[in-house]
């Protein structure tokens, strides 16, 4: 049975709007706003957000500064005088000199450039590998699943530390003559096969949560391809979670980078990296305290900004943190 109300509306074309319909459109304005989706609002709540608005600026900062770092620093950070070794923080050098008379200031500011590119380049790596060998296994399901999650098992079991320094120092190891561009390179990839499992898990998750969704099922029922629902209704709805590990992903690498390169297998001379900064430091702690002290403040730094803005963006995601 139709609504008699909107009946008598629709077939009478000289009745008048009743009593109940007439406050609605005349005492109330018609709202214009669109409907928003899982981002918009999840941009509304982040715009409210300080500590959003302060991991994003020290986050821009970082980026200009590993972009285009002769804005912060125009001395020169790999060469030096030794008449300047150890000498203190003054008005030529802010942060001091190193044992090799370089500047310790500029040495900070182009630090960051390659402890950034390792890291984005290695979590959008890492995104690519496991967000892809996820949703296969999540979507194909039956042996495909089983084999892969039994190789992300295999890898998930190596132990970070120990894997990074067996593949670095195979192939970084001393004496190999590798460029500035190999050595940032073999670094970014033993990251990526050593990371790419969790990614998977939360992909494989995302997709099994997602694949018999009404949408999905309505898509497969009009003839709909593999790859058109992959692309068009699963992989937009499985990055949240993505999203979230991922920013906060690259303050762990950020920081990974940093161990490695400490312990002498990640980067090395001539990169230029906060990790190598603080374990030439380290033995002239105690006559010079900054050597370690600032390169570790900017890596705190910038680790704390890309965790804060990952768990800004977590909350503002998760419908029910809101």
């Amino acid at each position: 049975m139709s609504d008699p109300s909107t009946a008598s509306i629709v077939s009478t074309p000289g009745a008048q709007p009743t009593e109940s319909a007439a406050p609605a459109t005349a005492g109330q304005p018609q709202s214009n706003d669109k409907p928003r989706g899982l981002l918009g609002d999840a941009w509304r709540d982040l715009r409210r957000k300080p500590l959003f608005w302060i991991s994003v600026t020290l986050i821009v900062i970082f980026l200009v500064m590993a972009a285009f770092p002769s804005l912060f620093a125009p001395g020169d950070a790999v060469n030096g005088s030794l008449t300047n070794s150890l000498k203190k923080p003054s008005a030529d050098g802010w942060f001091g000199y190193d044992q090799q008379g370089r500047d310790v200031y500029a040495r900070t500011i182009y630090g960051a450039r390659a402890s950034i590119i390792v890291a984005v380049l290695s979590v959008l790596g890492t995104l690519l590998v496991g967000g892809a060998m996820g949703i296969i296994a999540g979507y194909r399901g039956g042996w495909v699943d089983g084999l892969l999650s039994r190789i992300a098992d295999v890898f998930f079991g190596l132990p970070f530390v120990l894997g990074a320094i067996v593949i670095l120092t195979t192939f970084n190891g001393s004496g190999s003559g590798n460029s500035k561009a190999q050595i940032m390179s073999l670094v970014t990839v033993s990251l990526i096969v050593l990371s790419w499992p969790v990614v998977m898990r939360l992909m494989r998750s995302s997709v099994l949560a997602t694949k018999e969704a009404d949408y999905i099922v309505a898509a497969r029922a009009l003839g709909a391809g593999t790859g058109r629902i992959i692309l068009k209704h699963l992989l937009p709805n499985c990055l949240a979670p993505l999203l979230v590990y991922g920013t906060i992903m690259v303050g762990s690498f950020i920081g990974a980078e940093a161990t490695l390169s400490f312990l002498g297998v990640g980067l090395k001379s001539p990169v230029v990296s906060w990790g190598i900064m603080i374990s030439g430091g380290k033995d002239f702690i105690r006559v010079a305290p900054g050597l370690v002290f600032f390169p570790a403040a900017f890596l705190v730094t910038a680790v704390l900004s890309f965790v804060m803005l990952g768990e800004a963006v977590r909350e503002a995601l998760d419908p029910k943190l809101r």
